[in-house]
C-alpha cells in the first residue's frame, strides 16, 4: 500500500497515512490489518488523528492505535512527549525505552452490571464502549459477535472475556467492534482494568501480549509497545 506505514501493538496492526480519507479509502487500505490511522495534522509533538475500523466505521478511540500514532510522531521529530488527538479528546503519551510508550487515556466510567440474552457483563465507556464478562477468555468467539450488535448497543460495542488470575493479574482475549477478535487492545485492556479491578496496577494479558493498566480516581493509564513493521 503506497503512502501507508504498517506499525502493530502486540500484533494489533494499524496502517498510518496522511488524509484525508473517506470511509471506501480506508476499507480498501485497511485490508489484512485491524484499521487504519488517518493524519489528519500534526506539528513536532501533537498530531489530530481518525481512527478507521476495517469496515470503513470511526473508531471514537483506540489505545494501540493511539500509541502507534505517538510512536510514529516521536521517531519523526525526535520528541519525548507528543499528544495525539481523536475526536478533541486529548492522549499524553510519553516515550519510555525501547519501543514502550506511556500514555494518558483519560477519564474511565463504569456501569452497574448487567445482563443480556444470558449473558452477564459490565459496560464500561473508555471514550469507546465496552462490555466487559468475566469468565473463560475461550467463549469470546461465541459472546463477542452476540454482544457487538446486541440491540442493548445501538452503535455496537467492543467487548472482552476476562478471568481474574490473581489480584492485579487478568487474561482476555477482545472482540473489538467492526473487525473481529484482535491479539490486543489498548481501551480493552484499561476497560478489563476498570471492570474487574477498578483501582491500582493491573496487568493485562492478551493473545499478543501484556499491558499495563493504572488506575487512579477514575483515571487511567497505559502502558505497552508499540513499532514499525
Amino acid at each position: 500500500m503506497a503512502g501507508v506505514e504498517r506499525w502493530h501493538a502486540h500484533g494489533n496492526v494499524y496502517g498510518i497515512v496522511a488524509g484525508p480519507l473517506t470511509a471506501g479509502a480506508a476499507r480498501r487500505l485497511a485490508e489484512d490489518t485491524d484499521g487504519v490511522v488517518e493524519v489528519v495534522t500534526s506539528g513536532d509533538d501533537w498530531a489530530d488523528v481518525r481512527i478507521w475500523n476495517p469496515d470503513g466505521s470511526l473508531a471514537e478511540l483506540s489505545g494501540n492505535a493511539t500509541r502507534i500514532a505517538a510512536r510514529w510522531l516521536a521517531t519523526r521529530t525526535g520528541a519525548e512527549t507528543v499528544t495525539i488527538r481523536v475526536g478533541g479528546r486529548p492522549v499524553v503519551a510519553r516515550m519510555l525505552g525501547g519501543d514502550e510508550v506511556e500514555q494518558d487515556i483519560g477519564t474511565v466510567q463504569v456501569g452497574e452490571p448487567e445482563e443480556v440474552d444470558g449473558i452477564p457483563f459490565t459496560p464500561v465507556d473508555v471514550g469507546n464502549p465496552h462490555a466487559v464478562v468475566v469468565g473463560d477468555p475461550d467463549q469470546l468467539p461465541e459472546i463477542g459477535p452476540r454482544l457487538e450488535t446486541h440491540r442493548r448497543f445501538p452503535r455496537r460495542t467492543n467487548v472482552q472475556v476476562a478471568r481474574i488470575d490473581a489480584p492485579g493479574r487478568v487474561t482476555a482475549r477482545v472482540w473489538e467492534r467492526g473487525v473481529g477478535e484482535t491479539q490486543a487492545s489498548g481501551t480493552s485492556a484499561v476497560a478489563v482494568a476498570a471492570a474487574t479491578h477498578g483501582e491500582g496496577e493491573v496487568v493485562v494479558s492478551f493473545p499478543g501480549g501484556d499491558l499495563t493498566v493504572r488506575l487512579h480516581d477514575g483515571q487511567a493509564t497505559l502502558i505497552g509497545p508499540a513499532s514499525r513493521l
